[in-house]
């Protein structure tokens, strides 16, 4: 009788075991175009957990508190977009005109052309060949127009509203976690104990804290680097510093990333002949970004997540590579909790007796 009742006792939690995987599989599938603004919902609100606790401290409620902090964040993360809109809407309306006044009477060769280094006599001549005779820039832009403009350009509308989407979904889940936070969390805590015991409370605050590092060490240090090198563009003349200036800071969360923008904006300056300003720019970025990613942010990320700057890098790069821009923040999440398991590991051996 009792050896029918454990097989039957065995079954049921076996059966329990699969239906509970397939509800997860089916649950992760059905939202699967869904999972990116969930995962930045995730992080965006662990990142600013610390002003939620304030204003929490200060009498505020819930429903007060997450109105309140996902406007904020909007605002953030639209007005920015808005304004790339505007600069691309006025950026696009000077190039139509460019190509019209290029397909009607062709384009001198600029002086500067020639002065380009390393390959300045042959741009010159494929521009003289190209764009100064108006029969060949017709020729060449009617096939480039055949030949895909209209493509990019649904291609790129399908892209904005794809990631307008997300940004809509981002800022509703967030929401409702910084509503309902506290509830979500401890019903998290409760099964993950369940499943994996009470050392997964300590890797869930490793991970939170992996996170906050990395967001602080990413973001923040990019965000200055774009606001110091926006005053660099500025100073130097370089024309629309604001925007350069936040390309940089988008670029600069991933290390080694702001150069890309400074070094064209140098080069830019080189060839219209202001080499004084082109070397000051490259000295001052070179020099800000030395100091950001090679003192800073191993500062930053590494005491959080207690992992070494290789191996922050590492996990940086592969998340980016893996999981797309998400990935800078889940990269190193990630790695911190092998890390830690591989390091509670090796203290049990020790103490064991094993090494």
């Amino acid at each position: 009788m009792d050896d029918r009742m454990s097989t039957q006792w065995d079954t049921q939690r076996i059966a329990r075991t699969v239906l509970i995987i397939a509800a997860v599989a089916v649950g992760v599938w059905m939202l699967r175009h869904f999972l990116p603004a969930l995962a930045w919902a995730a992080v965006l609100a662990i990142a600013t957990w610390p002003l939620r606790a304030e204003l929490a401290r200060r009498g505020m409620g819930e429903t007060t508190i997450a109105v309140l902090l996902t406007l904020l964040l909007g605002l953030i993360l639209v007005l920015p977009l808005i304004g790339l809109a505007f600069e691309a809407a006025r950026e696009g309306a000077v190039m139509i005109r460019w190509m019209h006044e290029l397909r009607q009477s062709g384009i001198g060769t600029p002086d500067w052309v020639s002065r380009l280094p390393f390959f300045g006599d042959a741009a010159a001549a494929w521009w003289q060949a190209n764009l100064a005779d108006p029969e060949a820039a017709r020729a060449l832009f009617g096939r480039a127009e055949s030949g895909g403009i209209v493509a990019f350009t649904r291609a790129l509308g399908i892209q904005v509203a794809s990631r307008l989407t997300i940004l809509v979904f981002t800022l509703l889940a967030l929401f409702f976690l910084y509503r309902d936070a506290h509830g979500v969390i401890g019903e998290a805590q409760a099964i993950a104990e369940r499943l994996f015991g009470p050392p997964v409370r300590h890797l869930g605050r490793d991970t939170v804290e992996a996170v906050r590092g990395t967001v602080n060490g990413l973001v923040l240090v990019g965000l200055v680097e774009g606001v110091l090198l926006g005053i660099a563009y500025l100073m130097a003349g370089l024309p629309h510093p604001v925007l350069l200036g936040l390309a940089t800071a988008v670029l600069a969360t991933v290390p080694f990333g702001a150069p890309l923008v400074f070094a064209g904006g140098s080069l830019a300056l080189l060839v219209q002949g202001h080499t004084t300003a082109a070397i000051a720019l490259v000295a001052f970025g070179s020099v800000l970004v030395f100091v950001a990613d090679h003192f800073v942010r191993p500062v930053l990320i590494g005491n959080s997540t207690r992992l070494p700057f290789f191996w922050v890098l590492l996990s940086i790069f592969g998340g980016l590579e893996s999981f797309g821009l998400i990935g800078l923040f889940l990269g190193p999440a990630i790695m911190s909790i092998l890390m830690t398991m591989w390091r509670e590991g090796a203290e049990k051996v020790r103490t064991s007796g094993g090494l």
